[in-house]
């Protein structure tokens, strides 16, 4: 049976986690083991893992931006000379972490500035430089759809919906517990209002008695 949301009832807040794409290029896929355990120890969960080998054109298709610089003959050259694992990994600021447990596109500067990032261990020049991440929000949803493309991308809220969901659902929130913490008056205002706000934090699962509308595979 399925339940319909009352029409004056707000329906639940989505909790929005952002997601990224990384690859494991050819030169580092004997490495893959150890970059999955940086990744999960970096604080991501892996969604979705699979290993492939690209052609030429699927190369090409998914390096587009890169069309027509010099080296976009010799990076599609060997991100279809053999295997690679993508992974989609999810956190709070996703594309922002990866790209820096990444480092540099240039081994040599990473070695120098970010030693203990994935080029610097793994990578040996700009082409084989061991990991792929997505530099944006724009270009994480491309790629992921582009490796997974039976995947369903959870939208980030972005300017009018990002105010409403802010409007809707935090601002009512964090409003009741200004309002309760000026009524308790604690000594320490910030631990009460952060205890506050894990107590009532309304993205909490819910659990219900018996059976629900839906089935979860």
């Amino acid at each position: 049976m399925d339940y319909e949301t009352p029409k004056n009832q707000m329906p639940y807040p989505r909790i929005y986690v952002e997601r990224t794409l990384a690859l494991i290029k050819p030169d580092a896929i004997h490495q893959a083991e150890e970059i999955e355990d940086v990744i999960l120890r970096s604080g991501f969960t892996i969604l979705q893992k699979r290993k492939l080998q690209l052609s030429p054109e699927q190369c090409s298709d998914f390096y587009a931006e890169q069309y027509g610089k010099l080296f976009f003959p010799s990076l599609t050259a060997f991100m279809s000379s053999g295997p690679i694992i993508a992974l989609a990994l999810a956190r709070d600021q996703a594309i922002a972490h990866w790209k820096t447990v990444i480092g540099p596109v240039n081994c040599t500067k990473a070695r120098e500035t970010h030693p203990e990032c994935l080029r610097a261990k793994y990578g040996t020049s700009d082409l084989r430089n061991a990991v792929h991440g997505s530099d944006s929000f724009s270009s994480a949803e491309r790629e992921l759809k582009f490796m997974f493309p039976n995947s369903v991308i959870e939208p980030i809220p972005m300017g009018e919906a990002a105010k409403d969901y802010l409007g809707r659902f935090v601002s009512p929130t964090l409003l009741s517990g200004l309002t309760e913490l000026c009524k308790q008056k604690p000594v320490d205002p910030f631990t009460w209002l952060a205890d506050w706000l894990v107590r009532n934090n309304p993205n909490k699962p819910q659990i219900f008695d018996g059976a629900t509308g839906e089935d979860v595979a």
